[in-house]
């Protein structure tokens, strides 16, 4: 019996190690870059239905990413997006487009309205890059029609990418980080919305 207590006398030492830690809030960022105000508004005539954005392998977490100079990743525990940055990215900029007027609407999955046009995106970068001092973004999509006749046919491919400087001090805070990922998704949205313009 005493052999047992001290067998486990280490495991009881550690669980009450974690009990006592503790415990840190984590802080939580919106992915919800805004249009700027006064910017040419384009009222189009046809209508976007925009599906589910797809993200690329690394961006289905919410925590914030980060790359070291040395090429290696890092994420901060405590610091992470209100929602997965693919999904966030999708309702921002299905937001973008709407302030944009570049569509006469721009409709959800599910929708029982007619779309002109379909679109497809996948988020394919969203971190700070340490060594360059900047924070990344990167989206591309697929416009698409639909035809009676020839059933769904790509008409554009796009992709667009934007890079915002973030402050040089090591180690980079997480609102400095959150907030230059937020810079840099903006003018990803500012040029897709540059280019699907031509097509609405």
């Amino acid at each position: 019996m005493r052999r047992r207590l001290v067998l486990a006398a280490p495991l009881l030492l550690g669980a009450c190690g974690v009990v006592n830690q503790s415990y840190v809030e984590p802080r939580r960022y919106p992915l919800a870059p805004v249009r700027p105000a006064g910017g040419t508004r384009r009222r189009g005539t046809k209508t976007l239905l925009m599906r589910l954005t797809r993200a690329a392998p690394g961006l289905d977490g919410k925590l914030l990413r980060s790359i070291r100079a040395d090429g290696t990743e890092a994420t901060e525990f405590y610091a992470e997006w209100t929602a997965p940055p693919a999904e966030a990215a999708e309702q921002a900029l299905r937001r973008w487009l709407m302030d944009a007027g570049t569509f006469a609407a721009v409709l959800a999955p599910g929708t029982r309205g007619n779309a002109d046009l379909l679109m497809e995106s996948e988020l394919l970068a969203l971190h700070v890059d340490l060594g360059r001092g900047v924070a990344v973004a990167s989206m591309s999509a697929v416009l698409m029609r639909e035809t009676s006749q020839f059933g769904t046919r790509v008409v554009a491919q796009f992709s667009a990418q934007g890079a915002a400087p973030v402050p040089p001090e090591r180690p980079l805070g997480p609102d400095a980080q959150a907030a230059g990922m937020v810079a840099a998704l903006g003018q990803v949205l500012a040029r897709l919305e540059a280019d699907l313009a031509r097509y609405a």
